[in-house]
């Protein structure tokens, strides 16, 4: 069941499935580096009353024991959703990388591809993204395809995340 607080706005109905903090495991793979495994914690808040989603990610490496080995990926931004069911997603990255993604959402699945990509001189190159979320099961699914370091788009990340807090308990 989705909770959807009572101070959503009503434009962000259609994602309140998002809301609350994930947490869980994935994989990651690249022509340009060794498979490895990630822990990840996901929170989408919200503002009361403001037409927008605030996301934060934060992932670590894992060992083939589940054992944190380093902090890995950080990324925050927001998600404003749009007229006929078009969504908006802006991201920043540390490593030097601003993203722009547009795209639709159904009821518990949206689909992302980015519009823009900045990034400073001093970031690896980085052209594009498309990022897939569902809800299956009660879980968070996403799978993340980037084109990076002279390669076409192609799959870079998968997870799955399981809701630990709920939409009351991460509002901001």
């Amino acid at each position: 069941m989705i909770e959807i607080p009572s101070d959503l706005h009503t434009d962000c109905v259609p994602l309140a499935w998002l809301l609350g903090r994930w947490e869980g495991a994935g994989v990651g793979d690249y022509p340009t580096i060794e498979a490895y495994r990630f822990g990840q914690e996901v929170e989408f808040t919200y503002v009361p009353g403001k037409p927008f989603l605030s996301y934060t990610s934060r992932s670590w490496i894992l060992d083939d024991d589940g054992n944190l080995v380093r902090p890995a990926a950080r990324e925050t931004g927001y998600w404003r959703p749009q007229p006929n069911d078009e969504v908006e997603v802006l991201l920043t990255h540390p490593t030097g990388y601003v993203e722009i993604y547009i795209g639709r959402s159904e009821p518990a699945r949206i689909e992302l591809a980015t519009r823009g990509v900045l990034k400073t001189e001093t970031a690896k190159d980085y052209r594009a993204g498309h990022r897939l979320y569902g809800m299956v099961n009660g879980r968070l699914m996403y799978v993340y395809e980037m084109a990076a370091m002279g390669h076409d788009l192609q799959p870079h990340l998968s997870a799955e995340l399981q809701r630990v807090a709920g939409a009351s308990e991460s509002a901001g």
